[in-house]
């Protein structure tokens, strides 16, 4: 059999996935402690002892300061301006989106304003949102929201617009009005894709939100990466990377799941 027909099962897929994982674990704990017998000190790669004890301090510790957990502190703050970002985002995406998708004139109209604003690096705009609305949580917001809402309004839009003609035309010959056509026949082939468009965007969102945070903030993972890598502690950059990543890919499977008990036709459910 060749290797393109080849399926493999979920348990099979889970065990496979895991091998490049480990792989590179392994590899890590094989370079740390070579680095450690060389020199003991070394900060560039610690070892998961050193790690573990400083992470230990962020996570039930309280800061002398605040009095605050800065562990769970920071992933509250960064989860928050997270989930208004991409919240905010797909709002406007399923909006905006049906209504370029699905009314050529108003497609003609702003599309071309939306593309312009897909194509702008949204980096580049940070000191502006900086200037408009202050160092708060509403420029971190709204740089998230600018540098994913176009990129989903487009998708789903064109989503929309590529829609068989034949389902328009059944449903008008119905006597379906033009929101009517938005509502029950748009939108809900436009779910799905919604989805799949929020499931893109968490990568982007993520730098989005660790910029800002960077830049212009007191509390958040982003804030404390850039915070203590002044000290070289990897001790405790690495293990937030981690975080990062492990909530990121949450977040991924959460989607996938959704999407999957929600509209298995889109997903080849009984093909």
């Amino acid at each position: 059999m060749r290797w393109v027909n080849r399926r493999v099962r979920r348990g099979n897929s889970i065990a496979l996935g895991a091998i490049p994982i480990a792989a590179l674990l392994l590899l890590y704990l094989v370079l740390a402690a070579g680095r450690h017998a060389a020199n003991p000190n070394d900060k560039i790669l610690p070892l998961p002892g050193a790690m573990a004890e400083a992470m230990a301090a962020l996570l039930f510790q309280p800061d002398q300061l605040s009095g605050k957990l800065l562990f769970w502190a920071d992933t509250f703050a960064s989860l928050q301006r997270l989930g208004l970002g991409l919240g905010i985002s797909t709002l406007s995406a399923l909006l905006v989106g049906l209504l370029l998708g699905v009314l050529p004139p108003v497609r003609a109209t702003f599309g071309p304003l939306v593309t312009a604003i897909a194509v702008v690096p949204p980096i580049a705009l940070l000191p502006i949102l900086f200037i408009a609305f202050g160092l708060g949580e509403t420029s971190k917001v709204a740089l998230i929201v600018i540098g994913i809402a176009p990129f989903m309004i487009r998708d789903i839009a064109a989503h929309v617009a590529a829609l068989p003609k034949e389902q328009i035309a059944k449903a008008q010959t119905l006597g379906a009005s033009s929101w009517q056509l938005m509502l029950r026949v748009a939108l809900p082939q436009a779910m799905p894709r919604l989805i799949q468009a929020v499931r893109l965007s968490l990568g982007p969102a993520w730098v989005f939100l660790i910029s800002a945070e960077a830049i212009a903030s007191d509390i958040g993972l982003g804030y404390r990466i850039f915070l203590v890598r002044r000290y070289l502690s990897m001790d405790v950059i690495l293990p937030y990377v981690a975080w990062i990543a492990l909530l990121a890919v949450s977040m991924d499977f959460l989607l996938t799941w959704s999407s999957r008990r929600l509209y298995p036709w889109a997903h080849g459910a009984g093909h």
